[in-house]
């Protein structure tokens, strides 16, 4: 019994652990890729700022998808008159941990 309840408290802690890097990860690839010239984490710049992007796609099933495809190829229309560009300097596994950093933002 002891040993699972350490076991479990090893788990929770590899977990916040995962979190943390995954959220340092994601800031430090949107300043590394430029991105924090147009957003910004809770206010709007050129483009939405992150905590409304993560309200507008709370709960939709597709949503890392097609914010995975809108960081890749651009966008235009979702936010406004101001198109997204592409982003060929961000590949796919970027946009992938990107956008889930994005959609974490509360």
């Amino acid at each position: 019994m002891k040993r699972n309840v350490m076991m479990a408290g090893l788990v929770l802690v590899s977990a916040f652990a995962s979190q943390a890097a995954m959220a340092d990860a994601g800031a430090d690839l949107a300043k590394a890729k430029n991105c924090l010239a147009c957003h910004a984490v809770a206010t709007k710049l050129v483009g939405p700022a992150y905590k409304d992007v993560a309200a507008k796609y709370a709960g939709q099933k597709d949503a890392e998808a097609k914010l995975i495809t809108k960081v890749l190829k651009g966008g235009s229309g979702t936010w406004g008159a101001i198109p997204m560009p592409a982003n060929p300097q961000v590949n796919e596994a970027e946009a992938k941990t990107l956008v889930k950093w994005v959609l974490a933002q509360k």
